[in-house]
């Protein structure tokens, strides 16, 4: 199903999706990628095709995006809920008919989801030394107040996954890095050890599942929120927006990694010396293009291989 809708997509070399309009719904927010409207009682979450890069959002998108970005969360959230219940109601557009007429442009881009209470943090969990990660290593042998081994190397496998979390910001504003005990003081302790436990059991099945279909995930970001007094996954879900995506093969700690994620687009705004502030600059067409066949990669690798599996039995 996946593959047949990714190859009808490019056959029609979809528009890049950068905003949407909607005036049968009233807008509840506009976040760095999605747009999210009121439903009935629930949020209509749209994933667009715009990109967000170091808490940025640029004038360009990336083809696909938003499709790619949908359908791995909804893989994901089905694959957990042996762990952990999940906000989504419905990720089809026949199934409102306020929508039938915008089909073209949100097919395979929505989540219909529960309106939930998050939690003002972000849960991030490591297994390999990456990023702000291997930063904060080199300079002080531990991340977010977590010692770890000496003599690591840049994208080493860490001996356990370790459990990071960051404060959530708005739009423009850079998420801060925070220690387990300063987000016991955010949201509680006793709560604050059930969103730990949970996220490494996710991460921890994930990583196993996507390792068997040749890619690494270096790490991760999870959001959780309250539904009836329990704690539920929300958001996306070890997308390619959330995580580091490397290729298994040809893995060697050491260097940086090539990657299926946007990664490399940050790379290319590093070398380019930006400075990481509005305005962003232009993407050239062949950064946006990679991008985009890199994302495309990443749902083939991690739903394509499943469909087919599930098509056999």
């Amino acid at each position: 199903m996946v593959a047949k809708t990714v190859k009808r997509k490019e056959r029609q070399m979809s528009k890049v999706i950068l905003e949407t309009n909607i005036p049968e719904l009233k807008l509840f927010k506009k976040g760095k990628v999605r747009d999210i409207y009121e439903i009935n009682s629930d949020l209509l979450i749209i994933a667009t095709d715009r990109l967000s890069a170091f808490d940025v959002v640029f004038k360009q998108g990336i083809p696909f995006k938003g499709m790619v970005l949908t359908q791995i969360s909804k893989y994901w959230f089905k694959v957990m809920e042996d762990i952990i219940p999940n906000h989504i109601v419905s990720t089809e557009v026949k199934e409102y008919p306020v929508l039938k007429k915008y089909k073209d442009e949100l097919e395979g881009r929505i989540m219909v989801v529960k309106k939930v209470k998050p939690l003002m943090v972000e849960c991030v969990v490591r297994g390999y030394l990456a990023g702000s990660a291997w930063n904060e290593y080199k300079e002080k042998g531990s991340v977010s107040g977590i010692k770890l081994p000496r003599g690591l190397l840049e994208s080493s496998k860490l001996p356990e996954p370790i459990f990071t979390p960051s404060t959530k910001a708005e739009v423009g504003v850079h998420d801060e890095n925070i220690t387990f005990d300063d987000m016991k003081k955010i949201i509680g302790e006793k709560l604050a050890d059930e969103v730990k436990e949970k996220s490494i059991r996710i991460y921890k099945k994930a990583e196993s599942i996507a390792k068997n279909k040749g890619i690494i995930i270096a790490d991760t970001k999870f959001e959780f929120g309250i539904f009836n007094g329990e704690l539920i996954l929300i958001d996306e879900l070890i997308t390619p927006d959330s995580s580091r995506f490397w290729p298994l093969d040809g893995f060697k700690p050491g260097k940086s990694q090539l990657s299926f994620d946007k990664q490399f687009v940050r790379d290319y705004l590093i070398s380019i010396n930006w400075d990481k502030r509005p305005p962003p600059p232009d993407l050239p067409p062949e950064i946006i293009e990679k991008t985009s066949q890199k994302y495309l990669e990443a749902l083939k690798r991690i739903v394509g291989e499943e469909s087919k599996e599930s098509k056999k039995k």
